[in-house]
């Protein structure tokens, strides 16, 4: 199985969390010996660890400062970057097909082309399900890619300069924040929204007082917010948040959206001039269809136990766009960093092992655990092993534990030298940087 070139052709699609860390741990084992041509394809330049992005949309995170560049990573580890976005798949004559690239004028940079593969990895993530509830799409933020985020960060500020330019908001609601979906990222985006709002006034904005003029509303269908967490835990993150001010509304399902704020099922409307889409996520729409691949219902490609896809041995899929049952639970594996984290290392034992000619790895979840920060005020989670088995966790240790799993996933990007220097450069440029992004 290779190319033209006589070298087998590992083409990975996606540069997140889980595509980033395969393809740079293949370049490094195989692509810098010339055992094969290593290949990430991804529709942006550079990369932004996923659950960040809510610190970048409040404005806490400096994108341009953390995030990395695909080409300097390939040039470093030893595999090659092709900017494109994927839209589809010749499996026969085993290639992919990549959208023509545009400037912001919509000039094409690159045309439409295809690439050829031998084994083909996709690890393309998720964005966010609206359910089809009414307005979702026309009338909310999402927070899915760092473009996203950076323009939430800049429709928000843009909001707090108005409303300051003119001594106070100027309709009603104008400052209020609704967020749907009371999981890890709506909850940690509301703790940062509560943050910065009293950052900007500190900065400067005296004409709004966050007591009268900001509020910020957090809408969960559910009973309860955090069911990836304890009962316990939800329940005192839920009294946290409220400490803060953040309205938390459990049970309530969203029935649609309009340019004045949320509606539910009970009848409740939540006023809002911003108003973020948090609920759920599914795979691209791309992968529903894909040259008969197995998918689901919420358009995963359905794997199995070596995580390639059910018709397709040269066809891997990992992250949140692939379906992987959990061995031994209900339902599948879930859609987390650890779970990519793990499955790129499966995936790239089993490449490894199809190069050599022998048979790939089966890919065993291990749960440990999950962990939510609310900034500065507190981090709570539960933790999983095998000798404590599930053990709760809050303050400073569950803080310790949170900002390790960013750890890990740069040790495994840049080493441990590196993230060390990293790590030290990090804390200096905090100490000079104001608290928040101000433009």
């Amino acid at each position: 199985m290779t190319g033209s070139s006589g070298k087998h052709r590992i083409v990975v699609v996606g540069g997140g969390a889980g595509g980033l860390e395969l393809v740079t741990r293949l370049g490094r084992k195989l692509g810098r010996k010339g055992r094969a041509e290593v290949t990430l394809v991804d529709r942006a330049w550079t990369h932004m660890w996923k659950p960040l992005l809510h610190e970048v949309a409040a404005g806490t995170l400096d994108v341009h400062e953390d995030e990395l560049e695909y080409l300097a990573q390939a040039h470093h580890n030893g595999f090659r970057f092709r900017l494109g976005r994927m839209i589809g798949l010749d499996r026969e004559a085993r290639e992919i097909a990549i959208a023509a690239t545009l400037d912001e004028h919509g000039a094409e940079l690159i045309p439409e082309r295809r690439l050829g593969y031998d084994t083909l990895v996709i690890a393309v993530g998720s964005v966010s399900n609206d359910f089809g509830v009414p307005g979702v799409r026309e009338h909310c933020l999402f927070l899915d890619t760092t473009e996203q985020a950076e323009r939430f960060q800049e429709r928000l500020l843009a909001t707090y300069l108005k409303a300051h330019s003119h001594g106070g908001p100027q309709q009603h609601a104008q400052l209020h924040v609704a967020i749907v979906g009371g999981g890890a990222t709506g909850v940690e985006l509301a703790a940062q929204l509560y943050a910065i709002s009293r950052a900007l006034t500190a900065y400067g904005l005296h004409e709004i007082v966050p007591e009268r003029d900001i509020a910020i509303t957090l809408v969960e269908a559910a009973p309860r917010i955090l069911p990836a967490l304890p009962a316990h835990l939800a329940e005192a993150t839920t009294k946290q948040l409220e400490r803060l001010g953040v309205k938390v509304m459990t049970g309530e399902q969203v029935t649609s959206v309009d340019d004045t704020g949320i509606h539910t099922k009970s009848g409740a409307h939540v006023p809002a001039g911003t108003r973020v889409w948090a609920a759920g996520i599914r795979a691209p729409a791309f992968l529903a269809d894909l040259d008969g691949l197995e998918s689901n219902r919420l358009g995963q490609l359905v794997v199995n136990d070596t995580l390639q896809t059910t018709h397709d041995d040269n066809v891997f899929a990992i992250g949140d766009c692939a379906a992987c049952a959990w061995s031994g639970h209900e339902g599948n594996v879930p859609p987390r960093a650890q779970a990519a984290h793990q499955q790129a290392s499966c995936v790239a034992r089993s490449v490894m092992a199809r190069v050599r000619g022998e048979s790939p790895r089966r890919f065993v979840y291990s749960d440990y655990g999950s962990l939510v920060s609310l900034g500065r005020y507190s981090t709570v989670g539960s933790l999983m092993g095998n000798l404590f088995g599930s053990v709760s966790v809050e303050g400073a240790v569950a803080r310790l534990f949170y900002l390790s799993l960013y750890k890990m996933h740069q040790v495994a990007l840049f080493g441990v030298p590196r993230v060390a220097f990293l790590t030290v450069a990090n804390i200096f440029r905090r100490a000079v940087h104001p608290r928040i992004k101000l433009h």
